[in-house]
């Protein structure tokens, strides 16, 4: 006999969660217990423990899905989200990976790429709708673009940057000129394809580069 596992929706649409249970009721190894039109609504569930599967909007009207699975993964990691949306934005779906999504699907998949989606992820395997399937697998230069790295020099200049310091006072204190420090900072703003160094400080800070 195989397994039913315990599934839950969140989504903020009364119409959709019960197209939705009516859908996936043809699916044989789930048992929906609950559904949630808010995220508020998520976490003040006492099962939330006993939930195998999370069927996850992603736009909520009091948060989002994406804060959501990070904070449900962190306390419960067992269970399977399944990330559900009518946007099909690469970001968006790569962020929700990245916080710990075990799959996303557009809302206009059918029932069998629910069925495949979620079959694939109890078996620990990303799932994705076929849609999404196509658009993470085509090519995007800003996904091809490595993150250069920063010279001994540039890290030193960027130190003192970051600890307020003049052009003048770098130059000093490196024992170089005011025009190498100038000539420095320019070359790293294209270097790193930011307009000013504040936008360089702030990515070299999320990238971890200092």
């Amino acid at each position: 006999m195989n397994k039913k596992y315990n599934f839950a929706i969140v989504d903020d649409h009364p119409i959709v969660i019960e197209g939705l249970k009516i859908l996936l009721s043809n699916i044989e190894t789930i048992r929906i217990v609950e559904c949630f039109n808010s995220g508020k609504g998520l976490f003040e569930y006492y099962d939330l423990d006993k939930l195998d599967i999370l069927l996850l909007d992603i736009f909520l009207p009091d948060s989002n899905g994406i804060d959501i699975c990070l904070k449900i993964k962190k306390q419960y990691p067992k269970i399977i989200i399944l990330a559900m949306s009518s946007q099909s934005e690469r970001s968006i779906i790569f962020q929700m990976i990245k916080n710990g999504a075990n799959g996303y699907l557009l809302k206009s998949a059918s029932l069998d790429e629910f069925r495949n989606c979620i079959n694939n992820a109890t078996r620990g395997q990303l799932a994705f709708s076929n849609e999404v399937l196509e658009i993470i697998s085509q090519p995007n230069l800003s996904d091809l673009k490595t993150i250069p790295r920063l010279t001994l020099r540039e890290r030193e200049i960027l130190q003192l940057i970051k600890k307020g310091k003049s052009t003048q006072e770098i130059a000093d204190i490196l024992f170089l000129s005011f025009l190498t420090i100038q000539t420095h900072r320019r070359n790293m703003l294209i270097k790193f394809q930011v307009k000013n160094i504040i936008e360089l400080m702030n990515f070299v800070s999320e990238n971890g580069l200092l």
